[in-house]
Parts: structure tokens; C-alpha cells; sequence
């Protein structure tokens, strides 16, 4: 995806104008409406920046090129529900835990005005010493 369809989403996502982004980022809202129509592309070190000023990962704008091909992998998301069941746990527990960086086995990052989880069902169950019930997950 390029540059300027990843700006686009990422505005579309967060809810905010070519305005605001110049606000957050510094840069004039001429360069902003130029970067957004794709007439010009800023240098990668600015595109750090503008990540940064607008709360995503520093390489979000970043292009990588497919490595290999998709292979069958038995990680998945496994659900904050089932995860707070297994434990023993309330779905507020493991959230907040996960939101806190205090479980080694996944994270969570703010999307706006939500929170997007993501549990390793591996490193779960390794590091809980927990079997994963498989037929009510998938």
C-alpha cells in the first residue's frame, strides 16, 4: 500500500483532517494535502515522524516486500475470553494485564478510542503450563 492510501486510512481510522494532522505533526497543510492526493512522498525519516505524531509504530508506513510464502501456523489469537476462563480469571483481569504489559504472552495496543488485543496461543499455554481446549476455540 502506499504512502498516501496508508495516510488516508490512518485519518479515516483516527477520526481526523488534513488539519489536524499538520497540527500534530508540524508540517504545513500544503505538504499535508500533497502527501494525501500522492502528488509527493515524504523522505522515511519524516515518515518516522509523522508515525510517531500520530501514535502509530514508527515503521507503520513502511513497505516490506513478501518474503515467503503463507504457511499453516498453529499460533492464533486466542480470545480474551477464553484466556480469563482458563486462568480463572475475569476478561477485565487479563485486559487490564495485558493493557499493563504484564503478561509475556501478548499485548495490547490502543486503536482511537479502543483497545485491540492479541493473546499468542502458544506462549499461553507454554507459560501458563495450561492445555488449550482446541474444540471450543476454532
Amino acid at each position: 500500500m502506499k504512502f498516501a492510501d496508508k495516510l488516508k486510512k490512518l485519518m479515516k481510522d483516527l477520526g481526523i483532517s488534513q488539519s489536524k494532522v499538520s497540527q500534530l505533526t508540524g508540517y504545513g497543510k500544503s505538504s499535508v494535502s500533497q502527501w494525501v492526493s500522492g502528488k509527493n512522498e515524504p523522505s522515511a525519516e519524516k515518515k518516522k515522524e509523522i508515525a510517531l505524531a500520530l501514535g502509530v509504530p514508527k515503521n507503520y508506513f513502511d513497505e516490506f516486500e513478501a518474503g515467503a510464502t503463507l504457511q499453516n501456523n498453529p499460533v492464533f489469537n486466542l480470545p480474551i475470553h477464553v484466556a480469563a476462563r482458563l486462568m480463572g480469571k475475569s476478561k477485565g483481569f487479563v485486559q487490564d494485564g495485558l493493557k499493563d504489559e504484564r503478561f509475556p504472552w501478548g499485548y495490547a495496543v490502543k486503536m482511537s478510542t479502543k483497545w485491540s488485543y492479541w493473546i499468542n496461543s502458544k506462549r499461553f499455554s507454554e507459560i501458563e503450563g495450561i492445555d488449550l481446549p482446541l474444540n471450543e476455540i476454532t
